[in-house]
């Protein structure tokens, strides 16, 4: 963890310095002697840990801290010889608060308390892009082309039909069938509706009254001037004139 030192007396700078070369996984960076200089320090060098005295000339620790701008915000650990500021270190999300004089074993509690805290931020971090990664995809099933769903009103209330299970589909006056492995669903819409829904699924418009899923299709009849498709599931679904072009090459036949 790269850590930077932030006070105003020397002496305890080097205190800190020595502390700190004890702590495992902790690595000095940098030091400063008041907080216009840490302030430049910390964007300059982007430590992990900042720990940094309250009382100094000029701009004090507090102050420092609520001016740190850089993102991620390293972690902080406050250092004073004064209890009351506290309450202050904590509204700035502090990882810790020490008291001077300050000891080697309070030091590294406080350390490690601070590599905890960004450990499990870095963690949040990641499940927050994991997060919007996984919603990208869902994005990516709703838009046209990957199977999104069709809700299907029914007499309690609505059931979701998967694109990706619908064998075929036939208009009925005002309805269409929707035709799974399962069960047939009757939905209210046109078939110009349902084709701009269908745009770049899977399922193949056939004729003006039918769809079909391709990888269904178990063979191909030709009578005259007729053509009809015969389904893996024993149904036979006419093929529009206008269509057999379409149909020929979606399915591969030469």
């Amino acid at each position: 963890m790269r850590v930077l030192l932030v006070d105003d007396e020397a002496l305890a700078l080097d205190r800190l310095r020595v502390f700190c070369g004890d702590i495992d996984g902790v690595d000095v960076v940098g030091q400063a002697r008041d907080g216009d200089e840490a302030l430049a320090q910390i964007e300059a060098l982007r430590p992990d840990l900042v720990i940094l005295d309250i009382q100094m000339p000029g701009r004090n620790g507090l102050r420092t801290a609520a001016d740190i701008r850089i993102e991620p915000r390293p972690e902080l650990v406050f250092v004073t010889a004064h209890e009351h500021y506290a309450p202050d270190a904590f509204d700035l999300e502090a990882a810790d608060y020490i008291l001077k004089p300050v000891r080697f074993d309070r030091l590294r509690l406080a350390t490690d308390r601070a590599r905890r805290r960004r450990q499990l931020r870095e963690a949040a971090a990641r499940a927050g892009l994991l997060e919007a990664e996984v919603e990208a995809l869902r994005a990516d099933a709703r838009a046209p082309g990957s199977d999104p769903e069709i809700w299907v009103p029914e007499r309690d209330g609505q059931r979701r039909v998967l694109i990706e299970t619908i064998d075929w589909v036939e208009a009925a006056r005002d309805y269409v069938l929707l035709h799974t492995e399962l069960r047939s669903h009757m939905l209210r819409i046109t078939m110009a509706a349902l084709e701009e829904k269908l745009a770049g699924t899977a399922l193949i418009r056939v004729h003006r009254s039918a769809f079909v899923r391709p990888s269904k299709v178990s063979e191909i009849r030709r009578a005259q001037r007729s053509t009809a498709l015969l389904l893996t599931d024993g149904t036979t679904v006419q093929v529009g004139p206008s269509y057999v072009a379409a149909v020929e090459a979606a399915l591969g036949v030469a």
